[in-house]
């Protein structure tokens, strides 16, 4: 996206928004979202609340991240300390088979991410590339990837994380 005054936005097919209508349009995206994994039949619990930030692990987060390109689902470490931050990966490491079960392809594992913002993370994280979140007619395909991988993400995580506190 780029940004072309302080209120309007261009996507990549020239279409253009101004901020009030990209605030609705990723409000109107999370909405769906919830209400797409409300349905599932995947999920036991169908009103399913994810972790995300209450992964009960000290500066370890699960995260969605859609964009203009892909879609991702995200293990995180944020510790600002990067001897801490890098030690957190290190233990997650350990258990990488056990993280990366039922991942055909594995995870992709990064240790020095630096976010948009400049901060310095490690990630771990699920990719499918082609995913353009502006396109409404490919919230179902990536609302799908983001419920499935995360729930595999999740359950996995929680096999790990007494293990990593």
């Amino acid at each position: 996206m780029v940004k072309v005054k302080a209120s309007i936005f261009v996507n990549k097919t020239s279409e253009v928004y101004t901020k009030e209508e990209k605030k609705n349009l990723t409000a109107q995206f999370w909405d769906n979202f919830t209400l797409y994994c409300a349905t599932i039949e995947a999920s036991p619990e169908k009103s399913k609340r994810w972790l995300l930030r209450n992964t009960k692990v000290k500066d370890v987060h699960l995260k969605f991240e859609p964009d203009r390109e892909s879609t991702k689902v995200i293990l995180e470490i944020v510790h600002r300390d990067e001897d801490k931050r890098l030690e957190q990966y290190e233990k997650i490491e350990q258990y990488k088979c056990i993280l990366e079960e039922g991942f055909p392809n594995g995870l992709v594992w990064d240790f020095a991410y630096i976010r948009d913002t400049g901060q310095h993370v490690c990630r771990i994280y699920t990719e499918k590339k082609g995913h353009d979140w502006y396109r409404q007619s490919q919230w179902k395909e990536i609302f799908e990837f983001m419920a499935v991988n995360m729930a595999l993400l999740e359950n996995n995580f929680i096999e790990i994380r007494d293990l990593i506190r």
